[in-house]
């Protein structure tokens, strides 16, 4: 994914762990998903399942980053942009399906 110099700009603005798995995110192909847990072993950190809900929770540059692609390991949808069990992240991710 190429990022055009003011979206460069707003992910300077991220801790090294945010920008790490939002370009995790950003590999996650249309119409597929993965789960916090891949994310977290992604970026070398397979502990931190909860920490990639908590940086995608906080994305800049949604949906443009697919962090809608992102559920939970039981297959529920989970949170999108900081708010628990999102409508609009169902209807994404059904929209690619």
């Amino acid at each position: 994914m190429k990022f055009n110099a003011r979206q460069k700009q707003i992910l300077s603005r991220l801790t090294p762990f945010q920008r790490a798995v939002l370009h995790a995110c950003a590999k996650i192909p249309e119409g597929k998903t993965a789960t916090y847990s891949d994310i977290a072993r992604a970026v070398g950190k397979p502990a931190a399942a909860r920490a990639v809900g908590n940086a995608l929770a906080k994305n800049p540059l949604a949906p443009f980053i697919p962090c809608h692609r992102v559920i939970r390991s039981d297959g529920s949808v989970g949170g999108y942009q900081g708010k628990p069990h999102s409508v609009l992240k169902k209807m994404l991710i059904q929209a690619e399906a």
